[in-house]
């Protein structure tokens, strides 16, 4: 078979920038897309293509296939990573944030891998990772929208699998835990700007601490980890179906499928206040 080509959304910066790079590096012909194309420059240096993509409008979805298409012939990988986290009480933020959560981390994955099918269909094989969280098996105080998000995007891949699966299509999912990206930082001023001053301050002042400290804290793990998963996921001939990734991702999990609710709750307070420290 010629180069695998594959394409990364949401790869400005972090997981998808490391994921379009490390693809590029292990032998595919890499597009890298999101909104903020001057971010992706870097990304020519290592061979990747660079697209203008907003994962929220449909012209600009289908023109960075078609983009693609028109000059391989072919998708054999997409990794639908474009996703951002909003948080705040239910209470107190917009509908309509709540349904721009849905659209960029929900919709806006569904939409990209319409696009992308027909082509792989005709060629009876594909890859497509989706970029989900521990969050999609597990929840947190005043992250009601990123978390049904992301409970969507495991229920939408398990569903995508089976009926892929005669395709000669294979779905994973990637579930990473607290990553050194900007996404911590930008969710922590979201809950601050909803929740900071309400009656949920208290709360917000401990989860907004945990979750800015994720972005340069060695007790998360570098993007290059979430890249080493979607690599092995796009290339391997047996892909597993799940990717728990970064430090603790197997560790909460295994705890989420063990303990009771009300025992989890303590648990997962307790580790917000030791990040919050």
């Amino acid at each position: 078979m010629s180069q695998p080509v594959a394409l990364v959304t949401g790869a400005s910066t972090g997981i998808g920038f490391e994921a379009a790079r490390k693809l590029s590096q292990h032998g595919f012909i890499a597009y890298a897309g999101a909104r903020r194309v001057g971010k992706m420059e870097p990304l020519r240096a290592f061979g990747v293509h660079v697209l203008a993509l907003d994962v929220t409008d449909e012209a600009s979805m289908a023109a960075a296939v078609d983009t693609i298409l028109d000059a391989q012939g072919r998708i054999d990988v997409l990794v639908n990573n474009a996703g951002y986290g909003s948080y705040g009480s239910l209470e107190e933020v917009e509908l309509a944030e709540g349904r721009r959560q849905f659209d960029v981390n929900v919709f806006g994955l569904a939409r990209m891998t319409q696009l992308v099918l027909p082509a792989m269909r005709a060629a009876a094989r594909g890859r497509i990772i989706n970029v989900s969280s521990i969050g999609g098996k597990m929840y947190e105080p005043l992250g009601a929208w990123y978390h049904a998000t992301k409970f969507a995007v495991e229920g939408l891949s398990d569903s995508l699998r089976l009926e892929l699966k005669p395709h000669g299509i294979r779905v994973s999912i990637i579930e990473p835990a607290g990553t050194q990206t900007e996404w911590g930082g930008i969710s922590a001023e979201s809950l601050l700007s909803s929740s900071g001053s309400g009656p949920y301050r208290e709360q917000a002042k401990v989860v907004a601490a945990a979750l800015a400290s994720t972005g340069g804290s060695e007790r998360s793990t570098h993007p290059e980890v979430i890249a080493d998963a979607i690599v092995h996921a796009a290339s391997s001939a047996r892909p597993k179906t799940r990717y728990p990734a970064g430090k603790g991702a197997r560790a909460i999990l295994a705890l989420r499928r063990l303990l009771p609710d009300p025992v989890f709750d303590v648990v997962l307070w307790t580790i917000y206040k030791w990040y919050a420290r």
